[in-house]
């Protein structure tokens, strides 16, 4: 048998679609989303969980626009001192130019979930680059924020090539362990659905998508902060989980 080598071929990295999820957590115990996504995520070093064996949370919001609830939300992370990241578009920063100075004011990060919400799966290299890059150079010109180094994929849709592309564009992607259905605003159901779903889906090393558009979540948020804590969870930025690993 005769075996040839070619070393200047370039295979193609997988643009085959991946829609994140799995199964729920419960009883506080952190989810698993299983092996195949596991080798992926630390392949391109995204992570969607943060160390299990200690009782810290990350609290994350996806702020595609603005619904009239990031005001109460920002004066409840000031009061109860929790940090968050925030997720934004390029809708949040031309249509709340204020609140995006004072989510990075108050001590927050915001980081890049696209400029028009696509499905980057569909789109070229440099249509992706182009979008991540219009949302660091608004956030930039608005807040002073020079760093953008997080990213949410728009739909929690990606392949290994959007992580790749985004990874050398110098993003860390961030998923999440914890998430309901709480982004339809045509469908609240009340602080007290919010406040449950978080409740029964924490565990230890979450980290927590939320959307800034639900009333649900607005309402429900001090309490379920003020909650988290008597059971021992302390709240951190993104950074605590990055600067460990």
């Amino acid at each position: 048998m005769i075996v040839l080598l070619l070393p200047n071929i370039t295979y193609a990295i997988s643009n085959q679609p991946i829609h994140w999820g799995f199964k729920k957590a419960v009883n506080e115990q952190p989810p698993d989303a299983g092996a195949q996504y596991n080798e992926i995520l630390a392949k391109y070093g995204a992570f969607y969980k943060g160390d299990p064996g200690t009782k810290t949370l990350y609290l994350t919001f996806d702020a595609g626009y603005e619904n009239g609830f990031m005001p109460k939300i920002l004066e409840v992370l000031k009061k109860e001192k929790v940090p968050a990241t925030f997720f934004v578009t390029g809708h949040f920063l031309e249509s709340q130019p204020e609140l995006s100075k004072q989510i990075v004011k108050e001590g927050h990060i915001i980081g890049n979930h696209s400029w028009s919400h696509p499905d980057f799966t569909t789109m070229s290299d440099a249509k992706i680059r182009d979008e991540l890059e219009k949302v660091k150079a608004k956030t930039s010109e608005l807040t002073g924020q020079k760093e953008m180094k997080y990213l949410r994929p728009p739909r929690g849709i990606f392949s290994e090539k959007t992580l790749q592309v985004a990874k050398d564009a110098g993003y860390t992607h961030v998923f999440w362990s914890l998430a309901f259905v709480d982004w339809n605003i045509n469908q609240q159901r009340g602080w007290q659905y919010a406040y449950d779903n978080i409740m029964r889906q924490i565990h230890p090393g979450c980290v927590l998508l939320l959307h800034s558009v639900s009333k649900d979540n607005a309402d429900a948020l001090e309490k379920a902060i003020q909650d988290l804590k008597k059971k021992g969870y302390e709240f951190k930025s993104l950074d605590h989980i990055t600067k460990k690993k």
